[in-house]
């Protein structure tokens, strides 16, 4: 079905130490949707990665700077963008990594994809997708925790966790963001999940995913030991919930016969 034409974006792009990185993601997003509003949430980056984002905003009207307090995380980042975009009337909300990994340059076929979405996410692991300079070990654990997601929240999305994407803000109202406390992947998977259970329609595009050239990853053991923990203890509710859903409809019925 196709939905309301977009035409105020917003694009967030959180940071923490991208200051090498910071000034070309933000060129090439400007080059690749120039009617876009970008947004920079600096989590008190120590290595200037604020003053740089100051520097750009000054220079160009259409580029803003959210300096946070400290380093909260990529989900609290997230959060209060989002609490701009529906302040502030966006139509739409793109998620988007600091490191040159989502390519802006894709961004508008994912924004074109959401004419018939309320969340497009830009996906490694579906056909067209593809993910660069990676070594096999990263690409099986990524392949194999969205598969993990899949099993255990009953889902079809093939990439959770992925963190290129573009919310319409009618789905942010919808996804009960106030709930939300997981941060890194989890943070993606949380935010699909709401999404799904919410009735929103999702849509995966292709993408190709770049590893970063410059700077130091954010990924971490924490990271990943509270998406695996998350999903088990979601997918373990969703199956609680099925079978008192099916336990409910079984007294129903025997209860209709009695009466009978």
């Amino acid at each position: 079905m196709q939905r309301e034409p977009v035409t105020r974006v917003a694009v967030l792009i959180p940071t923490y130490n991208e200051r090498d990185n910071l000034p070309g993601i933000v060129a090439r997003v400007r080059a690749s949707v120039p009617t876009a509003d970008v947004f920079v949430l600096d989590d008190g980056s120590p290595d200037g990665t604020g003053q740089i984002a100051d520097e750009i905003a000054a220079a160009d009207p259409q580029v803003n700077v959210v300096h946070r307090a400290g380093k909260e995380g990529l989900g609290k980042a997230y959060l209060a963008g989002f609490a701009i975009v529906l302040e502030r009337g966006y139509d739409a909300a793109v998620e988007m990594d600091a490191d040159g990994s989502h390519l802006p340059e894709q961004l508008p076929s994912l924004l074109a994809a959401l004419g018939e979405a309320d969340l497009v996410i830009g996906a490694r692991w579906v056909k067209g997708g593809e993910v660069r300079n990676w070594p096999a070990h990263r690409k099986v654990l990524s392949i194999g925790a969205n598969i993990y997601t899949k099993m255990m929240l009953g889902m079809s999305v093939n990439d959770a966790t992925a963190g290129y994407r573009v919310y319409r803000s009618g789905a942010l109202r919808t996804m009960g963001l106030e709930g939300v406390e997981s941060q890194g992947y989890c943070f993606q998977i949380d935010l699909t999940l709401r999404a799904v259970r919410a009735g929103l329609t999702v849509v995966e595009v292709p993408i190709t995913f770049v590893e970063r050239e410059v700077g130091v990853s954010k990924m971490g053991h924490d990271i990943v030991r509270e998406a695996l923990t998350s999903v088990t203890r979601w997918g373990v509710e969703h199956r609680v919930d099925q079978l008192r859903s099916v336990s409910g409809r079984v007294r129903g019925r025997e209860a209709a016969r009695d009466r009978a």
